[in-house]
């Protein structure tokens, strides 16, 4: 399954947090863009629960996340 993931970072954090996402096993690309996200990483995953390790136990152990957002490909 594939899920797009929007990060907001804590103010100041924004930079390099893109590269350190990529870090992540399971994530297949982020990027550092303009407006309401800081970020928006894609990844490609087993199943759900692999999706939901993936978050918590990759994304949100990375210093200046403050929140996420994710978004299952549907189709």
């Amino acid at each position: 399954m594939r899920a797009y993931i929007l990060v907001h970072a804590l103010p100041g954090k924004a930079a390099g947090l893109a590269a350190k996402i990529r870090g992540v096993r399971g994530i297949t690309a982020a990027d550092a863009v303009t407006g309401d996200y800081d970020v928006i990483a894609s990844c490609e995953v087993a199943d759900v629960k692999t999706l939901g390790d993936l978050i918590l136990d990759g994304l949100h152990r990375i210093e200046g996340i403050e929140k996420t957002s994710t978004c299952i490909v549907v189709s």
